[in-house]
C-alpha cells in the first residue's frame, strides 16, 4: 500500500463517541500509533482536537455516515491542513 500522508488521524464517528487513531511517521523513520475514544460533547470534541494536534496530525479523515459527523467536522474545521470526509 502506498503511503500518502505521514501524519494522519482517522476518526470513527458514532452518536455518543468518536474513536480516534493517529499514525505519525517521525523524522527518524519510526511510526507512532495512538488510539483514544472521546465523547461527542463540546468538551469531548475539544479533547479530540487537542489529541490530534498533540499527535502532530496534519491530515484528518472521518467516516461520514448519517448526520453524526457534522458536529465533529465543525469542531475540527480550520485546525488541520486537510480535513476529509469519507
Amino acid at each position: 500500500m502506498k503511503e500518502i500522508a505521514e501524519k494522519v488521524g482517522g476518526l470513527d464517528v458514532h452518536r455518543d463517541t468518536v474513536v480516534a487513531c493517529t499514525r505519525v511517521r517521525e523524522p527518524d523513520g519510526m511510526v507512532t500509533l495512538s488510539k483514544e475514544t472521546f465523547a461527542t460533547t463540546r468538551k469531548g470534541l475539544g479533547d479530540l482536537a487537542q489529541f490530534l494536534i498533540a499527535a502532530g496530525a496534519s491530515t484528518v479523515v472521518m467516516e461520514a455516515t448519517g448526520v453524526y459527523w457534522k458536529p465533529v467536522y465543525y469542531a475540527l474545521e480550520g485546525l488541520f491542513d486537510k480535513l476529509w470526509l469519507s
